[in-house]
């Protein structure tokens, strides 16, 4: 059974974030931005529904979901694209597939501890 995830997570640190920002093609003015932010995450978990809202000095981006059935994600306030965002479990790891102009895309959260990890 995967894990809930319900909690507010703190930013710790950020390993190679840049080289990451550039394997997804993000332009590098929106690189720097983002390696200067220390974003927290506070993750809502309830069944199969789930609210992460990551949160940082310049602004707050919330994601609203169901798991595992594809939705619309609006990215326009962080890289200006729109794609069809599917987020499933894998193990006891989340993970997240866009669809869109840019092959790719995607992210992990998973936790170590009680710490959670992109």
């Amino acid at each position: 059974m995967p894990p809930n995830l319900t909690g507010y997570y703190r930013f710790v640190s950020q390993e190679n974030m840049d080289n990451y920002l550039r394997a997804l093609d993000i332009n590098v003015v929106l690189r720097k931005l983002v390696c200067l932010l220390k974003p927290d995450k506070e993750i809502i978990h309830t069944g199969d529904h789930m609210v992460i809202r990551t949160i940082t000095s310049l602004r707050d981006y919330v994601m609203d979901f169901d798991l595992g059935v594809q939705f619309e994600e609006d990215l326009g306030p962080v890289d200006g694209r729109k794609c069809q965002t599917t987020v499933s479990w894998d193990g006891d790891q989340l993970v997240c597939e866009q669809l869109g102009e840019k092959r790719n895309r995607g992210w992990r959260h998973w936790l170590e501890g009680d710490q959670l990890h992109l």
